[in-house]
């Protein structure tokens, strides 16, 4: 979905007395103030190619195929054909895997993990589906905590790089998560939880992703999402500021409600011209979508940085601004039915 460009031309219709009325120029958007960007997290909102590596331990197989990675958007043949774009991080797995590692970055270490494994509450021996695995650091995690783990990703790289890393007795699967019955492994009714760490705003639509997971899950299975939080930061639409009258820094946010897709680069400092797509949605099309699934929202966290200021005279306040505006959220959601959607 693309929405309609803000400003764009309208022809201008003749007026009852034969004149053509100009449209008014509107006012000039105030200046909100500048101040310095922090908090942010590197490559979070962005992924990027990956050498691949000999299975090491683990299990791999190539269930569906993965969207085709690669630099730019859409041809037009996808275009036309309404195949949605790719948005998987198959040409960029070498970086992003550098980034991510063995055990997630400090992000996914301070802020993200802790709070997936207190929602997910895993028991030694449960299945669990991690959706969108990536390289498997979460999965690596679960597995240590005696879960058995499965992963789904598109990107191809970056399952050959969880494989390699193992543990030997998680199964990673190349798949598409919006085809999850497609995929080898992923059989109906068989998790006791799932995971979809910080992937599902690069994913459309979602909705075959939530019924997907649900068909996979256990009556009363869970599902946890992570993702950028949707309402400060947007990707162009949400930025720092400072306020210089007031002392005080806040987070302006210039769009909200209207779904859009926005590119982002993907190879940061090296390949400016690689990028991939987000799609901002907000939260209630996420809860609809759960619904629509059989999956209800049982509980909602929003999650701060945990970056602290370097000292200096606005480390008090950018600290506090850092602490009361959070830069994730997650959403449990409990499969209510016996089949999803009932």
């Amino acid at each position: 979905y693309q929405p309609a460009k803000r400003g764009a031309a309208r022809a201008a219709s003749p007026s009852p007395g034969g004149t053509t009325p100009t449209r008014p120029t509107p006012a000039a958007k105030p200046a909100y103030g500048t101040g310095p960007t922090f908090g942010t997290k590197p490559g979070f909102g962005t992924k990027p190619t990956f050498a691949p590596k000999p299975p090491l331990g683990g299990k791999v197989a190539g269930g569906a195929k993965p969207v085709a990675g690669g630099k730019g958007p859409p041809g037009p043949a996808a275009r036309g054909t309404g195949t949605p774009p790719p948005t998987d991080w198959a040409a960029v797995a070498d970086w992003y895997d550098k980034l991510v590692g063995d055990e997630g970055s400090e992000y996914h270490q301070k802020v993200i993990f802790p709070g997936v494994l207190r929602l997910l509450a895993p028991k030694p021996g449960d299945p669990i589906l991690d959706v969108a695995c990536g390289q498997g650091a979460l999965a690596r995690l679960l597995a240590a905590k005696g879960a058995v783990v499965t992963g789904v990703d598109a990107a191809e790289p970056l399952v050959r790089a969880a494989v390699a890393r193992g543990p030997a007795d998680a199964s990673y699967h190349v798949g598409d998560a919006r085809k999850l019955d497609e995929v080898p492994g992923v059989a109906a009714g068989t998790f006791a939880a799932a995971a979809c760490v910080l992937a599902i705003q690069n994913i459309n639509p979602i909705g075959p992703v939530f019924a997907g997971v649900a068909a996979a899950l256990r009556p009363m299975g869970r599902l946890v999402l992570v993702m950028m939080h949707p309402c400060f930061r947007g990707p162009k639409e949400t930025s720092w500021g400072w306020d210089e009258q007031t002392g005080s820094q806040y987070r302006r946010v210039d769009r909200y409600l209207m779904p859009r897709k926005e590119p982002i680069i993907t190879h940061p400092g090296s390949d400016p011209l690689g990028y991939t797509w987000t799609f901002h949605k907000p939260i209630e099309q996420y809860v609809k979508a759960l619904r629509g699934a059989g999956l209800l929202v049982d509980a909602i966290e929003e999650w701060a940085s945990h970056k602290v200021s370097q000292p200096g005279p606005r480390a008090t306040v950018e600290n506090l601004a850092r602490e009361e505006i959070p830069m994730f959220m997650a959403i449990r959601a409990v499969k209510v039915g016996g089949a999803a959607g009932e």
